[in-house]
């Protein structure tokens, strides 16, 4: 979960979200699967190929540890180094680039085909968009 804060008229309240919408988190041996699955709303569990597909702890780990010191919010898109992507605001809007690394902000390369020619720019990730 997280806190954001949510203005009304007269008042702001901090309500808790989740980080992950949709997904519920659990720590279960394999065995226990079909008594989750009986839980009222959940529709199935995450699997490849038949197989539940484990977090690792690692992961959940770092991702509680961060939230105590920063603050942490869902991203609509999931950026990948290669992937090609659309400026949505700022000064570049509108032009499109190929995300090239993703620790801090996000490099962007943008081409600009006329002159055969690259830059490579530093932005935001919520001001990018993935192109189809």
């Amino acid at each position: 979960m997280y806190e954001e804060v949510h203005r009304w008229t007269d008042r702001n309240v901090k309500v808790q979200l989740p980080l992950f919408p949709g997904y519920v988190f659990v720590h279960m041996p394999v065995s226990e699967r079909k008594k989750v699955l009986s839980v009222a709303s959940v529709v199935r569990i995450l699997s490849f190929n038949g197989q539940p597909v484990p977090l690792s702890e690692s992961e959940i780990e770092s991702l509680k540890r961060s939230m105590q010191y920063r603050k942490v919010q869902p991203f609509p898109y999931y950026l990948c180094k290669g992937d090609k992507v659309r400026i949505k605001a700022g000064p570049l809007q509108g032009l499109e680039g190929i995300v090239e690394r993703q620790k801090g902000k996000s490099r962007i390369v943008i081409s600009i085909h006329a002159i055969m020619n690259s830059v490579a720019v530093d932005l935001e990730a919520e001001d990018l968009e993935p192109t189809a």
